[in-house]
């Protein structure tokens, strides 16, 4: 194997633990029965994306679309 497809292989491994881990970070998105009657907009509801859960869902976005392009740049039969 070449030097670049050893790099991709080991940042692939990292990338999954980590993706792994920050979802199991996250909080479930169910809102039970409080959704229904509008009790579930509150002061964190209206400002979650600056919250550490916001942050945990970008971050969490980044790492998905790292995998899914280093999951195709070790399929190509290039490298």
């Amino acid at each position: 194997m070449s030097v670049i497809r050893w790099i991709l292989v080991i940042l692939m491994i990292i990338d999954s633990i980590a993706l792994t881990a920050l979802v199991l970070l996250q909080e479930g998105k169910t809102q039970g029965l409080g959704a229904i009657a509008g009790a579930a907009e509150t002061y964190w509801g209206k400002n979650k994306g600056r919250s550490m859960e916001g942050r945990l869902v970008k971050i969490t976005t980044v790492l998905a679309a790292l995998f899914f392009l280093l999951a195709i740049l070790l399929n190509l039969k290039v490298i």
